[in-house]
């Protein structure tokens, strides 16, 4: 299945694109937002992120007739500021980060992220990276296991599957994707083997995630795009599991709700930066459903950087800007 962007024309919609902007695209992916946003500038620039050297190159050529406009970053976007910095870009006109993992590198079967094949377990998006999913399943022990699939999984069976992937292991190293299924499959009772979904999602999902870091990078990256927006601009997270999706919303809450006064002070003023465009998170269209059921469970959260103050007793404003 080819890489469809996900909630594209309304994350462009919501960056109301500058045709002289700078603007970062954290997760390159096949190139689909920003092919979005580079169409529609000028004399302005994307800067764009991504771990995978692969989905760079193919972005490159999707993008070849706009490379005067963007510059490519092959690092984890966990280190914007600094490659930011190094480029000369202080403020950003908007942002986009669309997080997870993009169809190719689960419809490659040599990448090791799809229990759908019997592959090399790896599941790292930096090929780079000498750390991946072989040795987390072969060498983690039993805690730091059943933690990471509990924690990043969300597994009630996290336990009983550790406990079975250490058992096997003891014979043989797991050194394929289909063994690793038949290992969480054998873990766990038939009844739950007999509801919708995969029995291996959730396992597949917590080690792919701690193998590339992904929930620590995201906090703050995201912290540090939203320190860069400028005033009236704004950043668009698309997100896909509630791990991710619970810290985006932790930080734009943090960031656009005002601190806790005492009303019996007198009126502080109060500096507001941010504030929330969509309280609730925007979901896909059933026409996007439709045309690309991997959307699913996508949401975005926006926000936008302002320059407002407000009473520090006035609880209506205080009730407007919390989530």
């Amino acid at each position: 299945m080819s890489h469809i962007s996900v909630l594209l024309d309304e994350t462009i919609s919501f960056l109301e694109v500058k045709d002289n902007g700078v603007y970062l695209d954290a997760t390159c992916g096949r190139g689909g937002h920003t092919e979005a946003i580079v169409k529609k500038l000028s004399t302005g620039k994307v800067i764009v992120f991504d771990l995978d050297v692969v989905a760079i190159e193919e972005a490159k050529k999707r993008l070849a007739p706009y490379l005067d406009k963007l510059i490519f970053v092959h690092d984890n976007y966990a280190s914007l500021k600094k490659h930011c910095e190094d480029y000369g870009i202080q403020q950003l006109d908007g942002f986009v980060f669309d997080l997870g993992v993009s169809s190719p590198q689960f419809d490659d079967p040599s990448r090791g992220f799809s229990y759908r094949y019997d592959t090399p377990l790896d599941m790292r998006m930096d090929q780079n990276q000498p750390f991946s999913a072989y040795h987390l399943v072969n060498e983690y022990p039993l805690d730091r296991l059943t933690k990471v699939i509990r924690d990043y999984g969300e597994d009630p069976f996290a336990y009983p599957i550790a406990k079975r992937i250490i058992a096997a292991r003891m014979s043989a190293p797991i050194t394929t994707t289909g063994q690793l299924v038949d290992i969480i499959k054998s873990a766990l009772p038939s009844r739950i083997l007999h509801q919708k979904g995969h029995p291996a999602k959730q396992t597949f999902q917590a080690i792919r995630i701690e193998v590339n870091q992904e929930l620590a990078s995201v906090e703050k990256a995201v912290s540090d795009a939203c320190a860069l927006l400028k005033v009236g601009c704004r950043g668009c997270v698309i997100t896909f599991h509630s791990l991710e999706d619970r810290i985006v919303k932790d930080i734009f809450k943090q960031l656009s709700t005002p601190p806790k006064t005492n009303r019996r002070l007198p009126q502080q003023i109060i500096d507001i930066q941010y504030q929330l465009i969509n309280k609730k998170p925007l979901t896909p269209s059933e026409e996007e459903l439709t045309q690309n059921p991997r959307s699913h469970s996508a949401k975005l959260r926006v926000i936008e950087r302002i320059r407002g103050t407000m009473y520090g007793n006035d609880q209506e404003s205080q009730e407007n800007q919390t989530v």
